[in-house]
């Protein structure tokens, strides 16, 4: 599943040609793109043409597009996800279907003139939907991209993420003070911190040293300082590197792959050498997933 690197890449793909352009029409050729959309096609339809775009805005791995309508109806946003598979993919307006296409934007650029913003996802896990906006809980800006104390009432739910300027480090190492589960698994938890998934946990936790099973009440505070430390260094250099692809679906706004993949030290490298030490990075069932680690420089301890 892409995760918060791979997001923001389209993210930022899309907003050089999205803030400020109107939106003509709107082409659904498959409802199952619109679960998050309870009104239905035509609902949603109805509600995005005509209707100009004031920024594209990202919180973990939740994209938002606040809409100004015809209607003068300031109070609501396009949100996307892209679950397991889908793409937000810039063409032309009379660019050939993509395989799995769902859903289509035309739309008009003051600059870029003439665009189509195509919606792709062939695992059909993914969703675009017409939400209205709500005050953040903290009254700050909601994310990335944005400058308005606004977000969709879908994504409200959604922690912070660990790039975003608002994301608190107190309220962080105290939450972990009252939680015994594996710190994996707190990492996974996107109503604590959003963004980081699988890829990132296992990259992060084997750069602090950190079993991905110890306890993170027993994470000293200088622990979870190196955590967090690690967990935005990983970002960042997946950000510049693009994401991280392993298959045709992480792609961004061009349909380019991005290459992280081949600065990962622990995720996907069963029985290699462990960068650091030269063991063999283990892979442990984990969640219905896995965990990828090294037994020699992450090991579980009460206080770490």
């Amino acid at each position: 599943m892409p995760e918060l690197p791979e997001v923001e890449v389209v993210r930022s793909g899309l907003a050089p040609a999205m803030t400020g352009a109107r939106i003509v029409s709107v082409a659904v050729h498959d409802e199952r793109a619109l679960t998050r959309h309870a009104a239905g096609a035509a609902d949603f339809v109805a509600r995005l043409e005509g209707s100009e775009v004031a920024t594209v805005a990202r919180r973990g791995k939740f994209l938002w597009m606040p809409l100004a309508t015809a209607a003068a109806d300031g109070c609501s946003a396009i949100v996307g996800h892209l679950g397991m598979s889908g793409q937000l993919l810039l063409r032309s307006p009379d660019a050939a279907a993509e395989r799995h296409e769902r859903i289509r934007l035309f739309v008009e650029h003051p600059q870029h003139g003439e665009l189509a913003v195509v919606f792709a996802d062939q695992r059909t896990f993914g969703s675009l939907a017409v939400d209205a906006l709500v005050p953040t809980a903290d009254a700050r800006a909601a994310g990335w991209g944005s400058t308005e104390p606004l977000i969709p009432s879908q994504v409200s739910h959604i922690a912070r993420d660990p790039m975003d300027e608002a994301f608190q480090d107190g309220s962080f190492r105290s939450a972990l003070r009252t939680r015994s589960s594996a710190i994996k698994r707190v990492l996974l938890d996107q109503s604590l911190i959003s963004g980081v998934g699988n890829i990132y946990a296992d990259e992060s936790l084997w750069a602090a040293r950190i079993h991905p099973e110890t306890p993170a009440s027993a994470l000293s505070t200088i622990a979870v300082n190196r955590l967090l430390a690690e967990v935005r260094a990983v970002l960042e250099k997946a950000l510049a590197e693009g994401g991280t692809s392993f298959d045709a679906q992480y792609v961004n706004v061009n349909g380019e792959a991005g290459y992280f993949a081949h600065s990962l030290n622990a995720y996907g490298r069963t029985g290699q050498p462990c960068p650091r030490c030269g063991g063999p990075i283990r892979r442990d069932a984990f969640m219905n997933r896995s965990s990828h680690l090294c037994p020699r420089c992450q090991r579980i301890s009460r206080r770490s």
